[in-house]
């Protein structure tokens, strides 16, 4: 199970860096005032969530925007399996993700 998710995460990494250039520009600034249901579980460091099994939540400043968008997109489509991720990523538009993105790759810079 642990490297079905490993090759997933590389397969969407990939998938992200050749997509990136297709993505709706993502506003840092929108997608801060969106983050409020990120923060509770990414924005407490070391976090682990519980269920339905135990994950480590990963940090989100600094990564890839491709990558954070081709996360959300697969949580809503149900091809990456969390519950929690799923009922988010199930309320966010196109825009929502790029603008997440956004934020996110330019708060790790920070």
């Amino acid at each position: 199970m642990k490297f079905r998710s490993l090759a997933i995460a590389g397969l969407l990494a990939v998938l992200a860096s050749v997509a990136a250039p297709l993505l709706a520009e993502g506003d840092p600034a929108a997608g801060k005032n969106k983050t409020s249901m990120c923060a509770g579980c990414h924005g407490i460091p070391g976090f682990r969530a519980a269920y339905p099994e135990t994950y480590h939540v990963p940090k989100l400043g600094g990564q890839n925007p491709g990558y954070i968008v081709a996360a959300l997109k697969a949580y809503k489509a149900g091809e990456r399996s969390h519950p929690t991720m799923k009922a988010i990523a199930s309320s966010l538009s196109e825009q929502d993700m790029a603008d997440l993105a956004a934020y996110y790759a330019d708060a790790g810079r920070k």
